[in-house]
Parts: C-alpha cells; sequence; structure tokens
C-alpha cells in the first residue's frame, strides 16, 4: 500500500515537491547515500504485482461464484480486492518515476492511486467491525445481516477513497500529510479494538465447559494471526509518522518512509492470500463462530 505525501519542508520519497524543476534529481539520486531500504521497497512492491494481481483476481472470481452462499462482509472483501488489483499496476510506473524519469507529470497518477490505497484500511474497519458484531452482538447481527446497510457502508468508504484521492493527487494542499496520519491511527486502533474484542469472546468456554470449543477455538487462532498480520502491516507508519520530526529529512524520506510503507504495502498480497487460505483453514480475517455456527 503505497502513499506518499509532499510538504513544502519535508518531501516524502516517491512525490515531488511542488517548487520540483526538471534540472532536479531523481528520487533515487536524492536516497543514494542509503539506497538498501528504496531497492528493498522497490522489491516487495514488485512481489506485490506478480503475487497480489492473481490472488486478488482470484478472490474477486471466488466471490462471484459464491455470491448466493457468501459471508456478510464478501462486499467489503470485495471492494478492496478491486483497489488492491488497481494498486497492484503501478510499480512499473513507480519504477520508472523513482529511478529515471525527473518530469513531475506522471506522479498526479501515482499520487492518485496512492490515494485510493491509503483509503483502504476504511474497508479493513468494515470488516472488523462486521465480524466483531457477528461475536460480541450477535442478536443485533442477526437483525441486521439482510439489510442494505452494507452496500450503504461500502458506497460512503468508495466516495470518502475517490474525494481523498482526488485531493491527494492534486498534491498542494498544506498539511496533507497529516490526514492520513489521523486516518490510520484511527483505523489501526478500531481494528485492534474489535479483535481483540472477538478474542476476548471466543476465549470464553461455553457453560459446564472447561476447555474452549473445537470450532472456537479455530475461530480464536485464525483471529490471532488476523491480529498479528494487522500489527505487522500496519504497526511501522502508526509507530513512526506521528514523530516524523524526530528524524532528518533525509533519513525520513529514504528510509523511515519505505520501511513504514514498504510493510504497509505488502498487505496487498498478504490479504488475499489469507481470504484464499479460508478452503482450508476456514476462519479468515476476523472470522467467527457465532456466524460459522448460525448457517449450520
Amino acid at each position: 500500500m503505497g502513499v506518499l505525501y509532499i510538504n513544502s519542508s519535508l518531501l516524502y520519497v516517491s512525490h515531488r515537491p511542488i517548487n520540483y524543476t526538471a534540472d532536479e534529481r531523481t528520487v533515487y539520486e536524492h536516497c543514494k547515500d542509503m539506497p538498501a531500504v528504496l531497492i528493498w521497497y522497490l522489491g516487495l512492491q514488485f512481489i506485490n504485482m506478480f503475487l497480489g494481481i492473481p490472488a486478488n483476481i482470484m478472490v474477486l472470481w471466488l466471490i462471484h461464484k459464491n455470491k448466493g452462499d457468501s459471508s456478510t462482509s464478501d462486499i467489503f472483501i470485495l471492494h478492496l480486492a478491486i483497489i488492491d488489483v488497481l494498486f497492484c499496476l503501478i510499480p512499473p510506473l513507480e519504477l520508472a518515476n523513482i529511478v529515471f524519469l525527473t518530469t513531475s507529470s506522471t506522479w498526479y497518477v501515482l499520487r492518485f492511486f496512492y490515494g485510493m490505497k491509503d483509503s483502504s484500511p476504511l474497508l479493513l474497519s468494515c470488516i472488523c467491525l462486521d465480524r466483531y458484531m457477528a461475536v460480541v452482538h450477535p442478536i443485533t447481527f442477526t437483525e441486521l445481516k439482510d439489510r442494505q446497510h452494507r452496500a450503504v457502508l461500502a458506497i460512503v468508504v468508495w466516495l470518502i477513497t475517490l474525494a481523498y484521492a482526488s485531493a491527494k493527487c492534486v498534491g498542494n494542499i498544506v498539511n496533507f500529510e497529516k490526514v492520513f496520519t489521523g486516518m490510520i491511527l484511527a483505523a489501526f486502533a478500531f481494528m485492534v479494538f474489535c479483535n481483540m474484542a472477538i478474542l476476548l469472546a471466543l476465549r470464553q468456554s461455553g457453560p459446564g465447559r472447561d476447555e474452549m470449543h473445537p470450532v472456537k477455538k479455530r475461530a480464536f487462532k485464525m483471529v490471532l494471526i488476523i491480529l498479528a498480520i494487522i500489527v505487522f502491516n500496519y504497526f511501522p507508519p502508526v509507530a513512526l509518522f506521528p514523530f516524523q520530526h524526530y528524524f532528518s529529512p533525509k533519513v525520513f524520506r529514504c528510509y523511515i518512509h519505505y520501511l513504514a510503507f514498504g510493510l504497509m504495502d505488502f498487505s496487498s498480497s498478504i490479504q488475499p492470500m489469507l481470504y484464499l487460505s479460508k478452503e482450508k483453514l476456514p476462519w479468515s480475517c476476523c472470522q467467527t463462530s457465532a456466524t460459522r455456527i448460525q448457517d449450520k
């Protein structure tokens, strides 16, 4: 998930400053003293392209194939896969702009796709909210299961995504990077809360039982894996970006930025692979025992 910002005083490495001129060096030349993380980042982006595109297309195909027997969260997973497919198409253009090109026009295209990817945690939050309701508030979940509020929520997320991506594409909004920082902090905290609540609910054994039900045990292990993946992908920007002013501009733009977003971007491959794994592991991304038991 590549999200990169411009600031009058601080250059995030995947963007050009507003006053950029044609005779300036490429991003790679700016970071030639510390190229290791930049090369690592580009490598992850191409892994996303070769692994993420087929994986996300397979997710879209499976959701379409099983639409008659889909889960309530599939609508959000579908839109998340669409965003990931679009994002996974940009590594060649990103490589050209970082390493070879000194023009600024193509960065407008990249910033738009970065903006779309920035908003993907909103869809992840919707998924976790849906599974949270199924486990912690099963009665309310059952009453709302067949309502159209999920489609409305998906539309609202898309409107926010397109508005955010368009604003990011312009690239001259003062302190615009703070919008992403606030959004990722809020989404991360919300996802961790939902998953922790699900784990606590699943951890409770049934009446008269000393051990967790096997179905709940499988669900507990899968949700724990999901929580670990969320922390792995999203904790670096959450932990580092609020303290960006403690780093020198060059260290932040050439090292911290690529380190954080490289891990975050890799979710474009991890998330669809986890969804596909439910063919063998029936509990994926906050999947709840309540949902499965109700289906039986």
